[in-house]
């Protein structure tokens, strides 16, 4: 079986480094409230490494919990929410404004959310939804903290998450969500923090638990602790990446829940399968409840089984603080584009916005993240809940670090979000649901992150309008660079919704000139794959253009016949594809579009600029001032997860780009 070992990397030693050579990426005592570097990170601070926590393959959880609990109960740092327009920006945003600076040597941890669902399912057999999409840390915000990262000179970076399944299932979730294929593009190293046969006898054995002595008096004896954690916990940075979103037992997850991803226990073999005796005390209750029910229905006692439930939460609340105090994350910078409330499996409702939340103290991050999907300080949850307005994995963590709650402070340019009436949606699975609105849950959809929830449903939005300005005095020289002037004075239209109108985060940006010879065109791809046979020729017409990376353009150049349409594909090496579409009819593949096309490309940056004229007669008749064209904008990208991404919708249960009824409209100005 295969390693996904995708860059070699040199793990710290475990061994303690002498005073006058620091070992890089020990975490500090955290700075004060009033020091810059705290949110800003601004300098790079002098520190001292301090002891070695790992020695004869042990780790030593006294001196980490004295560490960490010392840094959190110094930490008041306030918590910054940024918003952003894609999943990449928010990941390089947050990272740049929250992250410590550290040695550039200093070895590097993200631990994104992979594993927070029930199971992949068949997309084809639920309306599109794979069962992981809007359930697990966007992959682009990944790439974008890691793209942070390499700007400041690291080159020790390491994606890990537990998952608790098999090793062959953790390929497919790796490779489903697409951060296989990110990180050996990034070039940083991916690994399964899981003794499973693998990760544990390979190599440098990133997954191997090791020992934790000093913990015998908490809530979690038996805790294992896998040792690339272990190890960047002594000598490097830890990182946690969460999505927020709801839960159905924790009632949220973000930072503290997903530490149950580098739970291993020793209770039984193999021990990352041991995760679910965290809540062992919920475990129970289900089997009551399914006993109770086979009896007799009628005798369950509703009151006694709902004292249960917040009984088993409030436990689970206090062993997931346990294991916070011995791996607490020196960062947090969670995932809310968007957020999701609903109970985090299968009923899933989008916040409205899309932001970053970042910061040193996880419980802070927590409660800004809670209060985001309208679930802190909630008296309907509290009626629920035996009076918790908010998750006890929240408010039990913070009493251990003598946390106010109501004193975390916000900064970031969405850090009005909060403070506010929010609203929540939320399904628990001790029975009851809390909605704030009639809003209808998200439909997720095959190869697509979620829908950013609207106020009206996106089909009685108002069409949308690209505006077509006329060159005038200008001129355009094709050469895929998109500098002339005329494009600065052509407003943009962009997207990174795909066909069902869900949010990617990939964003494509679209312009137009006319003039009576020729309607000219200027897309900006971010996000770029490149995927395209370049060994095809770009002088010929180049057929099925559409299975690999390309946009589309749908021109209704016939006012008589809204389904009589062009359909234009250009790639972001020049290929092409021109036919004219008649609906339900034949289409005419030795049409011309009369086009000319130039592209250029970054593929570090995962960016194109493809710059085209066309100049048929029947393009250029429909070309007249106030003239409202109808306009179809869309774009394939990726290899394997395919993105069908579409600037206006068709909302179908499965791509389909020919909807003629739900075309924008290009206006002539």
């Amino acid at each position: 079986m295969r390693r996904f070992v995708l860059l070699a990397l040199a793990l710290p030693a475990c061994s303690k480094a002498a005073p006058s050579d620091p070992a890089p990426g020990t975490t500090a005592p955290a700075p004060a409230a009033s020091s810059a570097d705290t949110v800003s990170a601004a300098s790079e601070p002098a520190y001292d490494a301090g002891p070695s926590v790992i020695g004869s393959d042990k780790v030593d959880g006294a001196a980490l919990r004295k560490r960490h609990v010392a840094r959190l109960k110094q930490d008041r740092s306030p918590v910054t929410v940024l918003s952003g327009k894609t999943s990449r920006e928010l990941g390089e945003a947050i990272c740049e404004r929250v992250m410590p600076r550290r040695p550039k040597a200093t070895p590097i941890l993200l631990k994104p959310n992979l594993c927070g669902f029930d199971g992949i399912v068949d997309p084809d057999k639920r309306k599109g939804d794979d069962g992981v999409v809007g359930r697990t840390t966007e992959v682009d915000f990944t790439r974008g903290v890691v793209a942070c990262l390499k700007k400041r000179g690291h080159d020790r970076i390491t994606i890990a998450e537990g998952c608790g399944i098999s090793h062959e299932h953790w390929r497919r979730v790796v490779a489903l969500t697409g951060y296989e294929s990110m990180a050996k593009e990034e070039g940083v190293r991916l690994v399964a923090m899981d003794d499973d046969g693998v990760y544990d006898v390979e190599g440098d054995r990133p997954g191997l638990p090791l020992p934790i002595t000093g913990i015998a008096s908490s809530r979690v004896p038996t805790l294992l602790m896998p040792k690339v954690l272990a190890e960047h916990l002594d000598r490097g940075l830890f990182v946690s990446l969460p999505k927020v979103k709801a839960h159905r037992f924790s009632v949220t997850s973000m930072a503290i829940k997903g530490m149950q991803g580098t739970v291993m226990l020793s209770d039984a073999r193999p021990t990352y399968k041991q995760k679910f005796r965290t809540h062992r005390e919920l475990n129970e209750q289900i089997k009551a409840k399914k006993a109770a029910k086979a009896a007799d229905a009628s005798s369950a006692d509703p009151a006694e089984a709902r004292q249960a439930h917040v009984g088993a939460l409030v436990a689970f609340a206090e062993r997931m603080a346990d294991v916070l105090e011995i791996s607490t994350p020196d960062v947090v910078l969670a995932e809310a584009a968007p957020g999701m409330g609903g109970d985090g499996f299968w009923q899933l409702y989008p916040t409205d916005e899309r932001v970053a939340i970042g910061g040193t103290h996880p419980v802070s991050v927590d409660r800004a993240g809670a209060e985001l999907l309208g679930l802190w300080n909630n008296p309907r949850l509290a009626s629920e809940l035996g009076g918790h307005k908010t998750s006890p994995l929240i408010t039990v963590a913070a009493k251990r670090y003598g946390l106010d709650l109501n004193a975390v402070a916000f900064e970031g340019d969405a850090a009005g979000l909060l403070g506010k009436p929010r609203p929540f949606h939320f399904r628990s699975m001790a029975g009851f649901e809390l909605h704030s609105s009639s809003a209808e849950p998200w439909q997720p959809t095959r190869n697509a992150a979620p829908a950013v929830a609207a106020s009206a449903p996106i089909a009685a939005a108002p069409t949308r309008e690209a505006i077509a300005v006329a060159l005038g005095a200008d001129s355009v020289k094709l050469d895929g660079k998109g500098d002339d002037s005329i494009w600065s004075r052509a407003p943009a239209v962009s997207w990174d919704t795909d066909w069902s109108g869900a949010a990617t985060g990939i964003v494509t940006r679209a312009r137009f000139a006319w003039s009576s010879s020729a309607l000219y065109a200027l897309f900006e791809l971010e996000g770029a794959g490149l995927n395209v046979d370049r060994a095809r020729p770009v002088a010929a017409e180049r057929d099925k253009l559409y299975q690999e990376d390309c946009v589309e353009i749908f021109f209704g150049h016939d006012a008589t016949d809204p389904k009589h349409y062009a359909e234009i594909e250009l790639g972001p090496f020049g290929h092409w594809f021109d036919l004219d579409v008649q609906k339900g009819g034949a289409s005419d593949t030795a049409w011309s579009s009369g086009l000319t096309v130039a592209t250029t490309r970054d593929p570090s940056a995962r960016r194109a600029t493809i710059e085209a004229t066309f100049t048929a007669k029947e393009i250029l008749a429909a070309l007249r001032p106030g003239a409202r064209v109808p306009l179809g904008l869309y774009r394939m990208e990726g290899a394997g997860s395919r993105k069908y991404l579409a600037w206006s919708p068709t909302l179908t249960r499965k791509p389909n780009f020919h909807v003629p009824d739900k075309f924008g409209a290009l206006v002539v100005r």
